[in-house]
């Protein structure tokens, strides 16, 4: 049975003020909360699950490990989730800690100019990590990286992926020697600029696209081919196609 004080815990982590406040966010589903459980780096703090998980996955429900676990019914697990179609288990996890000093040498990364879909934020997430990147920059106005959809988008792949929030201007200026490449709709085919060992590929805004003064900054733009008739591409699968031609 779920108190009225978990559920307003639980409730409130869908707002960033108290997810930074509690330095924790929500994950749902066997699948994430399976990986989540298996990775190191995030700690579990409270986990929730019907009888059902448990059957299904007995030797992660077994596994030891820091956290408070309940075993609740369907419809107490319906009043904490924020899926439309709960499945089975919710966890709530300590964020986890960002390595210092953010690395950006010897590897490609991603600079996210204005992503502000929590579904598109959570695919680019789980892409980085799919084509291993480690590293994203993020203007402070992109999508909250541990918000419930954006980390059910990312499927596990938040705890891989490092994430860093600050206004990208002065961040370009405190790294000279960085070099960009811009998706835009007017630069040259990714396949001119060859498999890089070094840069960051910067993805603009859903509508807008990459601000002016980023866009200044950049010592190449990038356009994919296009064939048909389509205006754009989605910024999520702009990110996959542009980095499986550079890495």
């Amino acid at each position: 049975m779920i108190t009225k004080s978990q559920a307003k815990y639980i409730q409130s982590l869908g707002q960033k003020k108290f997810r930074e406040e509690e330095n924790a966010f929500v994950a749902e589903g066997p699948k994430i909360i399976n990986e989540l459980l298996e990775t190191a780096s995030v700690e579990l703090l409270e986990l929730y699950h019907t009888g059902e998980w448990v059957k299904e996955y007995p030797a992660i429900a077994a596994k030891p490990g820091a956290g408070k676990r309940y075993e609740i019914k369907e419809p107490d697990l319906q009043r904490i989730s924020f899926l439309s179609t709960p499945h089975q288990v919710l966890g709530v996890f300590r964020k986890p800690s960002l390595p210092q000093p953010f690395g950006l040498k010897n590897g490609i990364s991603l600079m996210l100019d204005g992503i502000q879909d929590p579904g598109n934020m959570g695919t680019i997430i789980r892409i980085a990590d799919w084509f291993g990147v480690g590293q994203l920059v993020c203007s402070p106005d992109c999508a909250d990286a541990f918000a419930p959809k954006v980390v059910q988008g990312s499927m596990g792949s938040i705890a891989r992926v490092q994430l860093l929030y600050t206004p990208l201007e002065p961040f370009i200026k405190e790294h000279p020697g960085l070099r960009l490449y811009a998706a835009t709709l007017g630069g040259r085919p990714p396949a001119g600029a060859g498999k890089l060992k070094e840069g960051m590929l910067v993805i603009g805004n859903e509508s807008k696209g990459i601000s002016p003064a980023i866009l200044a900054a950049a010592y190449m733009q990038l356009t994919i081919p296009r064939l048909g008739s389509a205006e754009s591409l989605n910024a999520a699968v702009a990110t996959g196609i542009l980095l499986s031609h550079l890495t």
